[in-house]
């Protein structure tokens, strides 16, 4: 066999790995999501569901540090208090405040994310912006609300922990926005 040929069944041989690896990673998406949803990991955008029998804990006191942020959006986002004092089992609603200062009507997401990370399994959100996507006009002012209870189960050692939401903006035309961005530190 020579070089050519010797080079023609490498080249057949990779460009068939590359194309059965193209293919594994489109079929990991929805084997992903359906493990996620099996498994009941990874659900930011579904409502949770109560237990009817969830009780309070009197016993002690867990203080919840809301933070909002944005990224490449020229929104203002922010919560009305910056932190809640809650008992564990307790069902709480908080506000948040969303501005639109562009020109322009803009869709955006939100992404909730905690800390500690096992919040995440003790965190029950009834009612939640992040849901669903959010469609501002120019210059609107929108208070949302988020609905949650932190489970009497978080160990007890936690008695700080902080739910965050990341605004990202979805599709659109970003570059006709560009001149008139704010800058959010």
């Amino acid at each position: 066999m020579n070089v050519i040929q010797s080079n023609s069944i490498v080249m057949k041989k990779l460009l068939i790995f590359t194309v059965a690896m193209f293919g594994f990673g489109f079929a990991l998406v929805p084997f992903y999501e359906k493990i996620c949803e099996v498994t009941g990991i990874n659900n930011l955008l579904q409502a949770d569901t109560l237990a009817e029998n969830t009780q309070v804990d009197t016993s002690r006191w867990v203080t919840v540090q809301l933070d909002a942020n944005t990224r490449g959006l020229p929104w203002e986002f922010k919560p009305l208090q910056s932190t809640v004092r809650i008992h564990p089992g307790e069902l709480v609603q908080v506000m948040y405040e969303v501005r639109n200062n562009s020109n322009r009507e803009i869709n955006g997401q939100a992404i909730p994310s905690y800390s500690p990370q096992l919040l995440a399994k003790h965190l029950k959100k009834l009612e939640c912006f992040c849901f669903s996507k959010q469609v501002l006009k120019p210059n609107e002012v929108r208070q949302m609300p988020v609905q949650f209870m932190i489970e009497p189960g978080l160990p007890v050692d936690y008695d700080t922990v902080t739910i965050s939401y990341t605004f990202f903006e979805l599709g659109g035309d970003k570059a006709a926005d560009a001149g008139s961005r704010v800058s959010k530190s």
